[in-house]
């Protein structure tokens, strides 16, 4: 049982890598979602992930984009028009994860997007998403962070 988990936890780590490249993809080119899609489970090794947790991401994440930038958005007013494409994408994963995924506990959301930070973030890109998601946490996730 405690394998079934790690295998899946692992997936779940491999799905969040690729929908933060194809959502990085999709911000800066613009390309059709289902052109993403198509390019990422055939030749960037989704089917590795979790494929279903990728595809609900690729598509419910940039549906939702203005509500999930709104969303963490109160807590990085200053920075607003500095923020980092890849930083900004951990943010929209996290915030759609704090509010759509409560079996998720909060401390994994950001402990998840800390480490996407420190591999394909900024130099200090880690500090700046925990220090959004800290907070964010305990708007949106007020019994558990209680």
């Amino acid at each position: 049982m405690a394998d079934n988990k790690a295998r899946f936890i692992k997936k779940r780590k491999h799905a969040r890598e690729k929908i933060l490249q194809a959502l990085y993809q999709w911000q800066l080119s613009g390309e059709d979602l289902d052109w993403i899609k198509n390019q990422y489970l055939q030749e960037q090794g989704v089917s590795a992930g979790d494929e279903e947790y990728f595809l609900e991401l690729l598509y419910k994440i940039p549906a939702e984009v203005e509500h999930l930038d709104a969303t963490y958005g109160e807590f990085v007013k200053s920075f607003e028009d500095r923020i980092d494409p890849i930083e900004r994408n951990i943010l929209r994963i996290a915030t759609y994860e704090f509010i759509h995924h409560l079996e998720i506990p909060y401390k994994v959301v950001i402990n998840e997007a800390i480490n996407l930070a420190k591999i394909y973030g900024a130099d200090e890109g880690h500090k700046f998403v925990n220090g959004v998601l800290d907070p964010l946490s305990q708007k949106l996730r007020q019994v558990e962070t209680a």
